[in-house]
């Protein structure tokens, strides 16, 4: 009996353990992505609902900062710079941070975004960009907090903060001519020296083409010139040796152990001399 007592005891405790109460939030998460031109954008927020309040002017006061959602801090993330009221912001990650009026608003990007809420000390020196956006009335109502991103172009997009009957757009300029150019160029330009360099090394270390992997490494020392680094010496002398070329491998080696050395890497300073070494053995 007392076995049978203790094994209900038991289950009843492992059941309590791995019961969990699930409740709905009141204020539900959400993550928005979106690429405008060549920029992404990634927005994380909390969205409250109204519930038969009024939002502004009441629940959400004028004149005091605000934390633009619920919860955890409303975040932006741009992975490019971006321009917004004539001001660059740099990409990154920012808190989303409002001062509402009746008749403007501030929308601020903040640097801290490991807060809950509103900063416990304001530091004016995190604020990145502020903006003074006048808002615009809804006809119906929106129940529930929404950010969006909306009239997307090439050249710009629209953050748009709605709640009650109030929307604020927050018109961002995103570089993608800018970008697009750069990555024309670099592609029009060819490989560089670490494509050849990251290319040699998968044929050294998968035992393909090792003549076109020397190829290949000649053709990024080359690009490096004067400037090559260690570790390309040493991926070349490794694949001199592997071709049958221990004079060749010797001498790149011994660059290699120069550099090594220059840069006080121990690892291939002593990678350097055993190969020498084994390579010089008659």
């Amino acid at each position: 009996m007392k076995k049978v007592i203790l094994s209900a005891a038991l289950l009843f405790a492992l059941t309590t353990i791995e019961a969990q109460v699930k409740t709905p939030q009141a204020s539900p998460s959400s993550k928005l992505e979106q690429t405008v031109g060549l920029t992404h954008v990634e927005i994380e927020y909390s969205r409250p609902s109204a519930k038969g309040r009024t939002v502004f002017g009441e629940l959400v006061p004028y004149g005091k900062v605000w934390r633009t959602g619920a919860n955890a801090n409303t975040t932006v993330a741009f992975t490019e710079d971006v321009t917004i009221d004539g001001k660059l912001l740099k990409k990154g990650k920012y808190a989303l941070y409002t001062l509402p009026k009746a008749d403007s608003w501030e929308v601020i990007f903040y640097k801290g975004t490991d807060n809950w809420g509103l900063p416990e000390t304001w530091d004016e020196t995190a604020v990145a960009l502020r903006a003074v956006v006048k808002p615009e009335n809804l006809s119906r109502k929106v129940e529930t907090f929404t950010i969006g991103v909306n009239s997307v172009d090439n050249d710009y997009g629209v953050l748009e903060i709605s709640w009650e009957k109030t929307l604020i757009p927050v018109k961002f300029e995103v570089p993608t001519a800018k970008v697009a150019m750069k990555s024309i160029e670099t592609t029009l330009a060819g490989p560089t020296a670490n494509d050849y360099y990251s290319a040699a090394q998968y044929l050294y270390q998968s035992n393909g083409d090792l003549k076109k992997a020397l190829v290949w490494i000649n053709k990024s020392c080359d690009m490096k010139g004067a400037e090559t680094p260690f570790w390309y010496l040493r991926l070349k002398s490794l694949i001199q040796a592997k071709n049958g070329d221990k004079v060749g491998a010797v001498e790149s080696a011994k660059q290699s152990l120069a550099g090594a050395e220059k840069a006080n890497n121990q690892d291939y300073v002593k990678m350097n001399k055993d190969s020498i070494n084994e390579w010089t053995k008659k």
